[in-house]
């Protein structure tokens, strides 16, 4: 369950990009995919020739004209739509101009009311190269039949089906021309576009292993629907506005029909300048009159349905600049993205990752974009896309989600034992904690209620537990506070440090003025119990500065933030070792030189606690630098005589001064303690090898 908590992004990338891929092949969706395209084609239509120099793939087809009936050619034709007789005369004359395949965009499936259908007919069966329109009858996905023209016209032409349709139920761009199977291999009917270049070519059109060929001259790869991408030119812009492909290679119908040349000489003149613009040419016959709704969406705008027919023709006789990269190379790709995201995941600095994510994503559109337009190769941009931008949501999500997680163990794991500042410090950096277990330079505290055992029999279990409430709450406010941690209770005994989960340098001050504030309180509690008749409470305190260990340990079920090292056990012994000298509070001599510009002192004693073999020097922690109250003061300088004297083996001397300290505080603790020791060492004197360290036995 943990590695399925902690993996899920990992297998929602993998999810999202093995869907992609599939949905991909599918085309299970193109709303996207061919809007992508349309900028593509824009982008290729401009700057394809700066890659190769060439602008022959990019410009209009020199090979297709388009005769077209507008507004304007209705205006002065008088009449809708074209008459058949008439579009007979329009035929007759390309024909005699040389044009190599006319091609007439219209269906004649129904007879004419006017009787001009034998005109036609004729007309039709004179020229031999005629090209007509039929539809495809598709109902379910199943191919039916073909709805052509008229029997008459039928028999003296030939026919393409003309059902050009978009790959998207929501966007109705036309980007490819599709060449139904069953369709040529039932009725042997094949789309217009590729029945026009056939007959130009004067070869059958071949498909097999998803390649058509028409002749040695075209052979084009088709993708997995046998599906060609049609390659829209670049229509040059005049005075800023874009023409029409029909305003390019177009000549209008009034041009061969309507003309009114009183001179024959004028008229043949025409023609003849006509037939150099027609000669050897496919000749599309269409409507572009806003009248015909003969319009459609595509990757570069609106075009006139002749005109979609233009550029298919275009791009066969081109060979097919577009190709739909392979399965196997768009499967390259694929996976090459999910290991690029996959590697994200490894980064955990959130700028950093998502630079790189958006770097990989903008390679990619930029590889993509270069590829289809400097050498046709297309492939399927937004279904990765949309694969991309999911997992790095879903990557993103997860890294939030474990910091949001990590800020609540964090703030779950210290908010009781730390102040609130230094708890949002470490939410807002959480690598200043190091879990694990690491080897600091800190300070570690201990305290324990003196007599806490007899205190307990006098009070009911409610009193002894509003008792340990109200002087825990004090002494922790006053730890953390000093931005010190709680690490545990233990009964009445508190367990804290100083110098993580943030670092101090100050730690030992920090410890140590904690300990003189704690024992301030301690002093107006006393006060205050006594008042009340209650007994007061006695604390006694150690503190220790060395090396430790500290972070989450315990086990896989409960972990707890604490501290171990000798020198944790140390501060343990030092708060034990009050009771031997009637103190209540003892530093250690590294704790004392870490901050002894901070604190007054009193020195105790060298002594080698219990489980200890090196000897450490003590001193009662008395007050902040220069803050100890003049009495006590002086009892420090006599006990430092005593002191001295003491250490020098002259332990009448030393008894005298000790016994001079309870002259200014009868009932201090370390004066009565060395009275006792003189005395025991005047009756029994030490050996030779007295070396002045006093041995604890218990460990408090």
């Amino acid at each position: 369950m943990g590695f399925k908590q902690q993996r899920y992004d990992l297998m929602a990338v993998v999810f999202f990009f093995l869907l992609a891929m599939i949905l991909e092949y599918r085309e299970a969706f193109s709303l996207v995919e061919d809007e992508t395209l349309s900028y593509r084609q824009i982008l290729r239509t401009h700057y394809n020739p700066v890659f190769t120099g060439d602008d022959s793939l990019t410009r209009p087809s020199e090979d297709v004209v388009i005769v077209f009936t507008d507004e304007a050619f209705y205006a002065e034709y008088d009449k809708y739509p074209l008459r058949r007789a008439d579009l007979a005369t329009i035929i007759l004359r390309l024909k005699d101009m040389g044009a190599s395949v006319v091609a007439i965009d219209m269906l004649l499936d129904f007879n004419s009311a006017y009787g001009e259908d034998q005109t036609l007919e004729d007309a039709l069966a004179e020229a031999g190269n005629v090209l007509l329109v039929s539809q495809a009858e598709i109902e379910g996905g199943q191919y039916l039949g073909l709805n052509t023209a008229i029997e008459r016209f039928n028999d003296v032409t030939k026919h393409g089906y003309t059902n050009v349709t978009s790959n998207s139920a929501i966007s109705p761009s036309i980007v490819r021309l599709r060449i139904h199977n069953e369709m040529v291999n039932v009725f042997d009917a094949w789309p217009y576009a590729i029945k026009a270049v056939s007959m130009y070519l004067q070869q059958e059109p071949k498909l097999a292993k998803g390649v058509l060929s028409i002749g040695p001259e075209v052979a084009i790869q088709l993708d997995q629907f046998d599906e060609m991408y049609i390659d829209y030119p670049l229509l040059p812009a005049v005075s800023g506005v874009t023409p029409k492909l029909h305003e390019i290679i177009g000549i209008s119908a009034s041009e061969l029909l309507l003309i009114d040349y009183e001179d024959e000489q004028d008229k043949l003149a025409h023609f003849e300048e006509l037939a150099y613009f027609i000669e050897g040419k496919i000749v599309l016959i269409g409507e572009v009159a806003e009248v015909a709704h003969d319009q459609f969406e595509t990757p570069v705008g609106d075009v006139f349905g002749v005109e979609v027919i233009a550029n298919s023709i275009s791009t066969i006789i081109k060979n097919g600049p577009l190709t739909a990269a392979s399965l196997g190379l768009e499967l390259l790709v694929g996976f090459l993205m999910l290991a690029a995201f996959l590697c994200t995941r490894l980064i955990p600095a959130p700028l950093l990752r998502n630079s790189v994510s958006i770097a990989v994503l903008v390679l990619y559109l930029l590889a993509t974009i270069l590829a289809y337009i400097s050498i046709g190769l297309v492939f399927s941009v937004s279904y990765l896309l949309i694969a991309s931008v999911f997992s790095l949501i879903v990557v993103n999500m997860r890294f939030y989600l474990a910091e949001m997680g990590q800020k609540t163990m964090i703030r779950e794991m210290f908010g009781q034992y730390l102040s609130p500042k230094v708890v949002e410090d470490l939410v807002d950096d959480p690598s200043k904690i190091q879990l694990g277990g690491e080897e600091r330079e800190m300070t570690a505290f201990f305290s324990d209620i003196q007599g806490f055992s007899l205190i307990s029999e006098r009070l009911t279990p409610s009193e002894l537990v509003q008792l340990l409430n109200d002087y825990l709450t004090d002494m922790c406010d006053i730890i953390i506070a000093s931005e010190g941690t709680v690490d545990k209770f233990e009964g009445d005994s508190i367990m804290a440090f100083w110098g993580a989960p943030v670092r101090h340098a100050d730690h030992a001050k920090r410890a140590c003025f904690a300990a003189i504030d704690m024992n301030d309180r301690l002093v107006e509690l006393r006060a205050s119990a006594l008042q009340k008749g209650v007994t007061p409470l006695v604390v006694r305190m150690g503190v220790n500065t060395g090396p430790m260990v500290v972070g989450n340990m315990g086990s896989s079920q409960r972990m707890n933030y604490t501290v171990m090292g000798d020198a944790v056990n140390l501060a343990s012994r030092l708060e034990g070792a009050n009771k031997a000298y009637g103190s209540g509070m003892m530093i250690s001599e590294s704790t004392y030189r870490a901050c002894e510009a901070d604190i007054d002192v009193r020195e105790l004693d060298r002594i080698m606690v219990v489980g200890k073999s090196e000897p450490v020097t003590v001193y009662q922690l008395l007050n902040r630098k220069n803050q100890t109250a003049s009495a006590d003061a002086d009892l420090v300088d006599l006990f430092s005589k005593g002191m001295q004297l003491y250490k020098a083996g002259d332990f009448r001397q030393a008894k005298s001064e000790f016994s001079a300290c309870l002259d200014i505080f009868a009932d201090d603790g370390p004066a009565l303690t060395y009275i006792a020791r003189c005395q025991a060492f005047i009756v029994n004197p030490p050996g030779v090898d007295w070396d002045g360290v006093y041995r604890l036995t218990e460990k408090g």
